[in-house]
């Protein structure tokens, strides 16, 4: 594990896990410890994912999303997901349209004789575009990313698409074009309509003025079509009184002389209605073998969403796919950060861990503040992300093994209600995670050891973690306490790093230093803050034996800073050794090809010389030829 720095402090639908396979997180909430990766931060890094989906229900699939215990699973999905960011590398992402919600529509197109309005069967509309645009994707990519491509379902035949089409408004209204018949039912709709409102036009204009209010016109009231006439007139017509104001001075009434028009327009309205009602069952029924193909269409489209939404998340952070091992495998992250450190924007600090098979426990120290919570979130939300089929922000080579059951006891663990006080917690927690990790096990524990007597919280610190290690847990643990350091520093199984602390600024740098242990720089951060110096002058003479671990431990991480610095320098000079390597070569290719261009002039004019000399003798010799025959 080579020095490296580390980020400042500051879908599906929830999957079916598949028979005998069921959820680490499943298994965390039924046990009661569903809050392990809420600590993580992982609701809140799903959501940072889900901002890339293209509609509601993929954004709440990714939401849903829960670490798998299938490795097969796994790797099929962080496949599909790798497919889809060389997609996006190459610039021709995939493309998916989002689907509205249809779990009850879809319910009620199970039901024989069901009916669906028209603003349910618009969404089945635009359901089907969405699959035939994803069959057409597919089609598409299939080269290039054939995972994705055999995902492909069926699609309903086009020209169900173009019946809804021809049926309905995007608002679900349906058009004249739905039918002939219901074309026809509207058109005397209309007809019966402009009859009754002209005879009721009529009516106003022939009474008295003192009859009618100021602005009288035809109105509607209870459904019926009435003219307004003074309560206190004695020339208003004969008919039905459907309503009256709210100062009670105006009746609203249905002349006797227009009841048969208004008859006839409910008829007309009626019959509307029902040609309505056949159009809407002719397309229930239209849809209704397709049922099975729209339900697995649905689902695929939010699927595919998901995928796409991973991809461009991953695509826009420059993340790698990582493996997945067995468990009990190594740990190896490459430039791992903090997902919603990196979303709040500037500078984060890119960090590199190691864990080979048989070291199986991470000892991590250093200054408060100085990103040990940091790192230690990092690695278990790493962990879930990747197991939920998300692409964290990691590179290239990066490796994580499978973990079956996630442990933490991050932050205050105390509880007034269950009278305990903050070491108790944290003992009631351990208790725990030793009743129930094993090697497939993730236990991440953050300051180990606090809340008692560092010697005792010392031991017991170390009890816990020599515990989990000889069973082979995964564990990462953050600690102040000098006797974890040393531990950490002499066993094999156990790897150690520290973060990196400023002693001349007094600053934290985020940087990992590996294989060494860090100072808590206490003493150095408490002056800073500015308390009084006879107290921290007090305080380094009660130091004691302590103190002493601490300076040698301070010796180590500047030995390791120091063979950092030698590791960096031995790195120039390869570099430019490598570099002047290839100038010789360079050179000597050049020196060869100017030497063979030399030899070969030298080859062609002794080519030509010889030519011409043989020329010459053979001239010689047809001469003297000639003077024998003479």
């Amino acid at each position: 594990m080579s020095p490296q720095p580390l980020s400042h402090p500051d879908g599906v639908p929830a999957q079916d896990q598949g028979a005998g396979t069921p959820s680490p997180f499943a298994q965390a909430a039924a046990g009661g410890e569903a809050d392990t990766l809420v600590a993580f931060g992982l609701p809140e890094a799903l959501g940072l994912v889900g901002e890339h989906a293209a509609g509601p229900l993929g954004r709440a699939a990714i939401q849903a999303l829960v670490p798998l215990a299938d490795p097969v699973r796994i790797g099929t999905e962080l496949s599909l997901v790798g497919e889809a960011i060389r997609l996006a590398e190459a610039g021709e992402p995939l493309a998916v349209a989002p689907v509205p919600e249809l779990g009850p529509v879809l319910d009620r197109l199970r039901l024989p004789g069901s009916v669906l309005d028209g603003p349910e069967l618009v969404d089945l509309r635009a359901t089907l575009g969405a699959m035939r645009m994803l069959a057409g994707e597919f089609r598409r990519v299939a080269p290039r990313a054939p995972g994705l491509a055999a995902l492909a379902g069926p699609v309903p035949d086009r020209r169900v698409e173009r019946r809804l089409e021809d049926a309905l408004a995007p608002d679900g209204e349906l058009l004249d074009t739905a039918s002939p018949a219901l074309a026809g039912a509207r058109r005397q709709v209309v007809t019966a309509r402009e009859r009754l409102v002209r005879k009721l036009e009529a009516l106003l204009r022939g009474m008295d003025p003192q009859t009618v209010p100021p602005g009288a016109a035809v109105t509607i009231r209870g459904g019926r079509y009435v003219i307004p006439v003074r309560r206190d007139s004695r020339g208003r017509p004969a008919g039905i009184v459907l309503d009256e104001s709210g100062s009670a001075g105006t009746l609203f009434i249905e002349p006797t002389e227009a009841i048969e028009l208004g008859n006839a327009l409910r008829e007309a309205i009626a019959a509307e209605a029902r040609e309505a009602l056949a159009v809407l069952r002719e397309l229930t029924e239209l849809l209704r073998p397709h049922h099975a193909d729209l339900a697995a269409g649905h689902a695929l489209c939010v699927r595919a969403d998901t995928v796409a939404a991973r991809a461009r998340y991953a695509h826009a952070i420059g993340a790698g796919v990582p493996e997945v091992g067995p468990s009990g495998g190594p740990l190896v992250i490459r430039s791992g950060r903090h997902p919603v450190l990196l979303a709040r924007g500037g500078e984060t600090v890119p960090f590199d861990l190691d864990l080979q098979p048989g070291e199986r426990t991470l000892v991590v120290s250093g200054p408060n503040a100085g990103g040990k919570t940091v790192l230690l979130k990092s690695v278990g939300l790493f962990a879930a992300l990747v197991q939920s089929g998300v692409v964290p922000p990691v590179g290239a080579g990066s490796r994580f093994p499978l973990v079956t059951a996630f442990f933490a006891d991050i932050g205050d663990r105390q509880s007034i209600a269950d009278d305990l006080s903050t070491f108790s917690g944290h003992v009631a927690t351990l208790r725990h995670v030793l009743d129930e990790a094993d090697a497939g096990s993730l236990v991440l524990l953050d300051e180990l050891g606090s809340g008692t007597d560092p010697a005792e919280g010392g031991a017991l610190a170390w009890a816990v973690l020599e515990a989990l290690t000889r069973r082979g847990t995964l564990t990462v643990a953050t600690t102040h306490l000098g006797a974890l350091k040393s531990w950490a520093v002499t066993d094999d199984r156990v790897r150690s790093a520290a973060m990196d602390f400023d002693t001349v600024a007094l600053r934290p740098t985020y940087r990992i230093l590996p294989d060494v242990a860090g100072v808590s720089a206490g003493l150095e951060i408490a002056a800073r803050v500015g308390l009084d110096g006879s107290i921290i002058e007090r305080a380094r003479l009660h130091l004691g034996r302590e103190g002493n671990v601490e300076e040698e431990l301070d010796r180590l991480r500047e030995r390791a800073a120091e063979a950092e610095r030698r590791v960096a320098e031995l790195r120039v000079e390869r570099d430019r050794v490598e570099h002047r390597r290839l100038e010789v070569e360079r050179e000597a290719e050049e020196r060869l090809r100017e030497g063979a261009e030399r030899a070969g002039k030298a080859l062609d004019a002794s080519l030509g010389e010889f030519e011409r000399r043989t020329r010459r003798a053979l001239g010689e010799i047809r001469d003297a030829r000639e003077r024998r025959r003479v």
